[in-house]
């Protein structure tokens, strides 16, 4: 929880909440900014899990929605870490540190010719296969050419470049995954639940590949009518790199 707890840290603290969006696919959380992370249930029978103060959400402050992301509970964990990425100010202290740069290009771009090891599934893989070295792709219920989730303690430490979903950060899987990167290794953790915060580079990450939102509304609408992220309008694919790092 590490991570998690320094991310809490780092945000203010009396923002209100403006708007909770829980999608089929994606959660939005609208405060100090708008932030979305994805809509992940457990394996429990449907409705099994509750989540807390329902109806009452958009009540509380961001930072007690942001808190949600410590639960067990992976729907409140989803809606925590999107208000997580509501509170971070994307351009506070931080100005030109953000390109427009897309997680493919930048794995292709840092994967030539090395092995690269991908954690999630992502809808570029098959073009990814053939733009780097090697590529081993992990996934909870792997399909033919992929690899369990079981095999990463395994494989990620003699990868070049390391690639974890944002997502991770849900199942709180994220951090025992950084530990397996090489410490010469290139980290990069993408997708939209990704915290555009450099507090994410004091734990091992290289480079955040995430979304910023810039049509709060295009967003709630669309992700409201069940969008997955292709079909998702009003946000920017931007990468951040470490300091001294270039994307």
């Amino acid at each position: 929880m590490d991570i998690l707890s320094d991310l809490l840290a780092s945000l203010p603290r009396n923002e209100p909440v403006r708007n909770v969006l829980v999608g089929v696919h994606w959660t939005v959380v609208c405060s100090r900014h708008c932030g979305m992370a994805s809509s992940i249930q457990g394996e429990k029978p449907h409705g099994h899990e509750k989540v807390r103060d329902v109806g009452n959400l958009h009540s509380k402050t961001a930072y007690q929605l942001a808190e949600y992301a410590l639960s067990d509970i992976l729907l409140e964990a989803s809606i925590g870490v999107a208000a997580i990425n509501s509170l971070i100010d994307p351009f506070d202290g931080r100005k030109g540190g953000y390109q427009e740069i897309n997680a493919y290009d930048v794995l292709v771009r840092h994967g030539q010719g090395k092995k690269v090891a991908l954690v999630g599934h992502f809808p570029f893989i098959p073009k990814l296969h053939s733009e780097v070295g090697e590529l081993w792709v992990f996934e909870q219920k792997p399909v033919e050419g992929e690899f369990s989730v079981a095999d990463a303690t395994k494989l990620i430490p003699q990868a070049d470049v390391i690639a974890l979903t944002g997502s991770a950060l849900i199942n709180h899987t994220l951090a025992g995954l950084l530990e397996l990167c090489q410490p010469d290794s290139t980290v990069v953790v993408l997708g939209p639940s990704t915290p555009l915060s450099p507090v994410m580079f004091a734990h091992g990450v290289t480079l955040l590949s995430g979304t910023l939102i810039f049509d709060e509304q295009a967003v709630l609408r669309t992700v409201a009518q069940g969008a997955n992220f292709q079909q998702v309008q009003g946000v920017r694919l931007v990468t951040m790199a470490k300091p001294g790092l270039e994307n």
